[in-house]
């Protein structure tokens, strides 16, 4: 509590000190105090890291609602990679509306099927950052051809989110 105009500063227990000598002692201590924050702040915010849950059962076969429950996480919602997990990830995710274009103007079907199914292999799908989707499709339920819709649904979206 500061009494007078600013002579003493009384500190609890009724320790009293003059204004002056508490300001110069508290001044160090309060820059040291920031900068630890500082680096605390900084040293979590790096740190961010990937809760891995396993993925929940769905009813879903909407292509739309496939990718917002298992992919927009990462791909974001409208698939350039710039979802709230990509900047955890140790390889920045696909940019998805750009498989088109990097496949001479077409679609790749093909790739995409086998991607989803874990018959090929990319750099980040189906490594522990990236699951197969398609083995979490099986694993689901028992009705292959639910499996395949699930697959062509969502490659589907996927193929309508292509930049033009």
């Amino acid at each position: 509590m500061l009494i007078g105009k600013s002579d003493i500063f009384i500190l609890p227990l009724g320790v009293v000190l003059p204004y002056n000598t508490t300001m110069k002692n508290f001044r160090p201590c309060l820059l040291v105090l920031s900068g630890l924050a500082c680096l605390v702040f900084c040293a979590t915010a790096q740190d961010k890291q990937i809760k891995k849950v396993a993925p929940r059962p769905t009813t879903a076969i909407s292509g739309k609602v496939l990718y917002g429950q298992y992919c927009a996480v990462c791909h974001g919602v409208d698939g350039t990679g710039a979802g709230p997990a990509a900047s955890a990830l140790k390889q920045r995710p696909t940019d998805l509306t750009q498989m088109s274009r990097q496949n001479k103007g077409a679609f790749p079907e093909e790739n995409f099927k086998k991607m989803m199914n874990g018959e090929v292999s990319t750099s980040a799908h189906g490594t522990a950052d990236m699951p197969i989707w398609g083995t979490e499709f099986r694993n689901s339920t028992t009705n292959p051809s639910l499996v395949q819709d699930r697959i062509f649904s969502l490659m589907n979206y996927i193929e309508d989110m292509q930049v033009k």
